[in-house]
C-alpha cells in the first residue's frame, strides 16, 4: 500500500496529525528515531486506520507516492537540520518536505534556499492549536516554496479547521519562512492575549474581591460577548475546576510560567525591526519576573503591600473593557510588525487572509477576527488596525473602564504589566505630540546626532552648539 504522505516524529501532535489525515481519507507512512514508538502507535490509536510503518529511513521512503510528501514533527533547531541530512540519500528532484514543527522562521528561509539548490520542495508550515487541534483540525499557516502548494493543498486543507463558514483554517501564506514569521507572531499574540487575562483575574480577584467560583462565572459570560474566545472559554473551566481535596485546582497551581522561547523570537523580531509591539514583549517579561519565585518571596517581606482601592459593582465590567481593548491593541501590534518584516523580507502578505487563517482551530481565535478580515478588504494597505473606523468605535467605548482599571491596579499594587503597556501604547500612537523632541536634543548635545525642526522640510538636519566654547 503506497501513502500519500509520510510523517516523521511521533509524539503526540504527529501522532494525532497522522490519525487526522487517516481520518480524511490518506493513507500515512510514519517513522520515529526510536522505532518502538511505531509499533506502539500502530498497536494502539493508529489500529485499523490507513497507516503503515517503517523501521528505516529507507523502507519510509519506499512506501511513499511520487513525489514523495514528508511531514517533520520534531524539535525545531538542530534536530531539523540533522533529519534533513540524514533524508537527502533518499531524496529526488520534486519531492516535498514539510517541517510542521516552531521552526525560526530565518532557518526556514535557510532550508528552502539549500533544498531548492538540490531540486527539493522545502515547506515551513505553522500548526497551532495544541494536541486538540491536531487531532481534530488545527490552524495551519503554510509558506516556503511555492512549487509545492498546489500538491499540498487539497490534503492540508482537509485536515485543517472549518471556519463557521466552512472554509479552511489553511491557505498559502508566501514565499520563504513566511509561514513560520506569522506562527511565530500568532505565538506573540497568544502570549499577550494570557498575559492580559491573567490580569483580569488578578483584578477580579484581589481588587473586585470576587470568589473562585464567581470569576468562572465572570468569564463565562465574557466568552458569549465581545471577548469571546479560546482562551477565554478555558479560562472559565480552570477556575471553575477542583481537585480531589475538593479545593479550586488553580490555587494549588505554583506562580511560574513557563515558556518555549517563541514570544521571545518576536521580542527580538520586533527589536530588530523597530516596531513597537511592545504588548508582547512585557508579556514574555512578566514570564520571566514570575520565575523569579524565592526573589519575588523574598522581596515581598520588605516592602508593605499596598492598601486595595474601594470598587464598585461596575468595576467587574470595566475590567473586561480594558481586556478588550488591549486585546485589540495586542492584535495591532502584531499586525504592523508582519508588516514591517514582509517588506523587509519581499513576501506579498494577505493580512485578511492571515485573520481568516486564525478563525478555528488555533489558541488565538477570537470574536473579532472577521472584523480584522473586514479591515483589510477595505483597506489592504492599512497600516495599523487601530485606524480601522471599527476598531476605531470598540476602542472609544472602552477607554474611560481601561484608563480606572490601569489606574486602580497601580493604586492597589496589582501588576499590571500588559494592560498598562497597552494603554501605553495607545496613548503614544494617538498623541500628536510626544517628548522626544528632548531625546533627539539630547543626542544632538552629547553625540552630535543631529535634529530635524517642525519648521522645515524632514530629512534635513540640524547640529547645535550647545555650550558655548571657551
Amino acid at each position: 500500500m503506497e501513502a500519500d504522505i509520510g510523517l516523521i516524529g511521533l509524539a503526540v501532535m504527529g501522532q494525532n496529525l497522522v490519525l487526522n489525515f487517516a481520518d480524511r481519507g490518506y493513507t500515512v507512512a510514519v517513522f520515529n528515531r526510536t522505532v518502538t514508538k511505531v509499533d506502539e502507535f500502530l498497536d494502539s490509536s493508529a489500529k485499523g486506520k490507513s497507516v503503515v510503518g517503517a523501521k528505516s529511513l529507507q523502507e519510509f521512503f519506499k512506501k511513499l507516492k511520487m513525489p514523495r510528501t514528508v511531514m517533520l514533527m520534531v524539535k525545531a533547531g538542530p534536530p531539523v537540520d540533522e533529519l534533513i541530512a540524514e533524508m537527502l540519500p533518499f531524496l529526488e528532484k520534486g519531492d516535498i518536505v514539510i517541517d510542521g514543527g516552531n521552526s525560526l522562521y530565518l532557518d526556514t528561509e535557510r532550508r528552502v534556499k539549500e533544498l531548492e539548490a538540490k531540486g527539493i520542495v522545502f515547506l515551513g508550515i505553522g500548526v497551532s492549536g495544541g494536541e486538540e487541534g491536531a487531532r481534530r483540525g488545527p490552524s495551519l499557516m503554510p509558506g516556503g516554496n511555492p512549487v509545492g502548494w498546489s500538491h499540498v493543498k487539497p490534503m492540508l486543507q482537509a485536515i485543517a479547521a472549518k471556519a463557521d463558514d466552512g472554509s479552511p483554517c489553511c491557505d498559502w501564506v508566501g514565499p520563504g519562512g513566511a509561514g513560520h514569521y506569522v506562527k511565530m507572531v500568532h505565538n506573540g499574540i497568544e502570549y499577550g492575549d494570557m498575559q492580559l487575562i491573567a490580569e483580569g483575574y488578578q483584578l477580579l480577584k484581589d481588587v473586585a474581591r470576587l470568589k473562585q467560583g464567581e470569576m468562572a462565572q465572570v468569564f463565562a459570560g465574557w466568552n458569549r460577548g465581545a471577548l469571546k474566545s479560546y482562551l477565554i472559554e478555558i479560562t472559565a473551566k480552570i477556575l471553575a475546576k477542583k481537585d480531589e481535596e475538593g479545593g479550586f485546582l488553580v490555587d494549588k497551581i505554583l506562580d511560574v510560567a513557563g515558556q518555549k522561547g517563541t514570544g521571545k523570537w518576536t521580542g527580538i523580531a520586533a527589536l530588530e525591526l523597530g516596531v513597537p509591539v511592545t504588548l508582547i514583549v512585557e508579556s514574555v517579561f512578566a514570564r520571566l519576573l514570575s520565575a523569579l519565585k524565592n526573589e519575588r518571596l523574598e522581596a515581598s517581606k520588605l516592602y508593605p503591600a499596598a492598601k486595595k482601592v474601594d470598587v464598585d459593582k461596575q468595576f467587574i465590567e470595566k475590567i473586561g473593557q480594558a481586556l478588550y481593548a488591549s486585546k485589540m491593541v495586542s492584535y495591532a501590534q502584531g499586525f504592523m510588525l508582519m508588516r514591517a518584516a514582509a517588506h523587509e523580507m519581499g513576501w506579498k502578505l494577505n493580512y485578511g487572509t492571515v485573520a481568516l487563517l486564525w478563525r478555528g482551530g488555533c489558541i488565538i481565535r477570537s470574536q473579532f477576527l472577521g472584523d480584522i478580515q473586514k479591515a483589510f478588504a477595505k483597506n489592504s494597505d492599512l497600516s495599523s488596525l487601530l485606524l480601522d473606523p471599527f476598531f476605531q468605535k470598540e476602542v472609544q467605548k472602552s477607554l474611560a473602564g481601561w484608563r480606572e482599571v490601569v489606574s486602580a491596579a497601580i493604586l492597589s499594587g496589582v501588576p499590571t504589566s500588559a494592560l498598562a503597556s497597552a494603554l501605553t501604547f495607545f496613548d503614544g500612537y494617538t498623541a500628536a505630540h510626544l517628548p522626544a523632541n528632548l531625546i533627539q536634543a539630547q543626542r544632538d548635545f552629547f553625540g552630535a546626532h543631529t535634529y530635524e525642526r517642525v519648521d522645515q522640510p524632514r530629512g534635513k538636519f540640524f547640529h547645535t552648539e550647545w555650550e558655548e566654547q571657551t
